[in-house]
């Protein structure tokens, strides 16, 4: 499954399959999550805030192939897709294991990903180093394969979307 998860509009024309998913998060209602932690615990995998967050944290899941879309906001994801993010946790379990020599979450039935962060907005060299130690540290808690982070300018991530999306075509 591929999935292209943006915080902000995405372009038209994007190729349609039946196992490519586009999630717009600024169209969706998620609340931020309460740190209850009921989704290791009293439900386990499934978060017990019901809104559009629980439609789109099994994507991130079993997504082997994930565009991520996010404005750079004091070298992290803006506010939706770290909400989206937070929102996730359902997919990992409360138990700790070893991996790559350091101790990470056991993943619940997460496919291994192939990632590619586009993150956009008016940043300098500073903001951006920030971004790309943040997504290290993620693709070792996400199960990331092989991971990218692109920097771009507004006007140029429609163009961007879908040069990555392309790429999937010929993989």
């Amino acid at each position: 499954m591929r999935l292209v998860l943006s915080d902000t509009a995405l372009p038209t024309g994007l190729p349609v399959r039946e196992d490519w998913h586009y999630v717009d998060l600024s169209q969706l209602k998620i609340a931020d999550c309460m740190g209850c932690f009921s989704c290791w615990v009293r439900t386990p995998g499934r978060c017990v805030i019901r809104d559009d967050a629980v439609g789109v944290y099994p994507l991130i899941a079993h997504s082997d192939h994930v565009i991520y879309v996010s404005r750079l906001f004091c070298g992290s994801y803006d506010v939706p897709m770290k909400t989206m993010l937070e929102r996730a946790i359902p997919i990992q379990q409360a138990f700790i294991r070893i991996h790559h020599g350091e101790t990470h979450h056991i993943q619940r039935a997460v496919a291994e990903k192939d990632a590619v962060i586009l993150a956009y907005g008016d940043t300098g060299d500073e903001e951006q180093a920030l971004f790309r130690l943040l997504a290290a540290r993620n693709a070792h808690n996400m199960l990331f394969r092989s991971w990218s982070v692109r920097f771009l300018r507004e006007e140029e991530l429609a163009g961007a979307i879908r040069e990555e999306v392309r790429a999937w075509e010929s993989s």
